[in-house]
């Protein structure tokens, strides 16, 4: 499996050092954290080559190509900094998934019909991990799991207790410098989850991680994944909280953070011939601005199901990344998106085959109401060695406002000659004769749109296999739905 070194986040020179980027995200800031933090050292030495690096940077231009159709321009990094512990009656935002498993659901009719395949019912957890503006408020773990040797639980506690299991594989997936945001969240990430599921131990009730932030908060989560050979685990993560928009007050001075910031980062490794299903589900409250880098590893003939659910936040900037470096690997990636509003959403998708034999599956879904935005750009690469692959990906946005705007970019990139990789994207308003034909039949407009709404989601709910994320993506979507404009 991959390892990583202090060398590989050694700074680099660039053209930007001249105009590196001033935020709250400090050197005062960094010594107070590492000060405070119970982190072994070999982990603050990560951060403080990645402090180096950052120093350098600056933030993310129009014309950076993952950054040209993201508007930065009311994202003030001054205004943001590591938050101290919340009060201990601060409340506890409650996520989706968290509510959807202790309800049970699985079984009950929403405005989906039921899959035609078996789904994965549960309300047990394997383990729980809840974090509140970047610092652990609760963990707890199947005490059966942790005789059979799974560790799940805060990233300092367990760094510094198992660096044999961990130090290879943190910060070795994803790419820590790619930009000013990715360099500030290895500087100073806090509050992470790591799990360790080891070689042939299978655990079929998830774990549950929630980042949550209260309004002005801050989040810099950091999630490690490993799987060890022939293991198998459900991975569930969330957010949830912040504040609505920052307003600014009447006489133009500047107002308060009253939305949130959250810049974070997953890495995932499964290793040979194990089979991991994760979810994200970034549910922020409207005016948080999301950062993050996302990143899979699947060995030799292991299996990843990865579902990501975007419904909140301000603005969002995602890398989803996906390498196959073991023959016979393969990946199935589903994404549902939802936006309302003003709210951009900007996700970079990268299925990367480095070995034969492997198989990638990518479908995104999204619908957009009002005046929002949805950009994904997706690419499918293949290197040289990586004969007998086969890639698919598919973005397909449905518009229920004429001022909605949708921008699909697929590519691939193909080195070697025995190849299937195919790619599609499609963008259209609702059919009015669907609406029209739904209404005589007695159905209100809102409900019609959400008849519609529902057959445009089938396909990619019919992919997720976890029974509580299936039933609580349909009822958040369900209840975001209004009459077309």
């Amino acid at each position: 499996m991959k390892t990583s070194s202090v060398d590989s986040l050694a700074p680099v020179p660039t053209a930007h050092s001249a105009t590196a980027t001033r935020s709250s995200f400090d050197h005062r800031a960094l010594t107070l954290l590492i000060a405070a933090s119970n982190s072994p050292a070999w982990v603050n030495e990560y951060r403080q080559v990645a402090f180096e690096r950052l120093e350098s940077l600056r933030m993310p231009a129009r014309n950076d190509e993952n950054w040209m159709r993201t508007d930065l321009r009311l994202f003030k990094p001054q205004a943001w900094g590591p938050r101290q512990p919340p009060e201990a009656t601060e409340p506890m935002p409650v996520g989706l998934l968290a509510e959807a498993i202790a309800a049970g659901h699985g079984g009950e009719e929403t405005f989906l019909n039921e899959p035609s395949e078996p789904v994965h019912a549960t309300r047990s957890l394997a383990g729980k991990v809840l974090s509140l503006d970047g610092h652990v408020q609760y963990e707890q773990l199947d005490e059966s799991l942790a005789r059979q040797g799974v560790l799940f639980g805060p990233a300092n506690r367990l760094l510094a207790e198992h660096p044999d299991v961990f130090k290879p594989h943190w910060f070795s997936v994803i790419d820590s410098g790619a930009d000013w945001f990715a360099a500030m969240h290895a500087a100073f990430h806090t509050a992470g989850a790591v799990l360790f599921v080891p070689p042939g131990v299978r655990v079929t009730a998830p774990f549950y991680a929630l980042s949550a932030i209260t309004p002005g908060g801050v989040d810099t989560g950091h999630v490690l994944v490993v799987l060890g050979e022939g293991s198998e685990a459900t991975v569930l993560t969330e957010t949830a909280g912040g504040g609505g928009p920052t307003t600014r007050p009447s006489d133009g001075s500047p107002s308060p953070a009253t939305g949130g910031f959250h810049c974070g980062g997953t890495e995932i490794v499964v290793g040979a011939r194990a089979f991991l299903r994760i979810v994200n589900l970034q549910n922020w409250n409207d005016g948080v601005w999301h950062f993050a880098r996302q990143k899979a590893v699947v060995h030799e003939g292991g299996r990843l199901q990865w579902t990501l659910g975007a419904l909140g936040s301000r603005l969002s900037q995602v890398a989803q990344d996906v390498a196959l470096v073991g023959r016979g690997a393969h990946a199935q990636v589903n994404g549902v998106m939802f936006t309302v509003g003003r709210q951009q959403l900007v996700y970079n998708t990268l299925q990367h085959h480095e070995a034969p034999d492997c198989r990638s599956d990518l479908l995104y879904k999204g619908a957009l109401q009002d005046r929002s935005r949805l950009v994904w750009r997706g690419m499918i690469r293949v290197n040289k060695l990586a004969q007998k692959t086969d890639g698919y990906q598919r973005n397909d946005n449905l518009m229920l406002s004429s001022e909605a705007r949708a921008d699909s970019i697929p590519g691939l990139e193909i080195e070697a000659d025995d190849v299937r990789c195919t790619h599609g994207a499609t963008s259209g308003r609702v059919d009015e004769e669907q609406i029209f034909y739904a209404q005589a039949r007695g159905l209100s407009a809102d409900e019609a749109a959400r008849l519609v709404v529902a057959g445009f989601f089938q396909q990619v709910f019919d992919r997720i296999t976890i029974a509580p994320v299936r039933e609580a993506f349909a009822q958040a979507i369900s209840s975001r739905i209004r009459r077309l404009s």
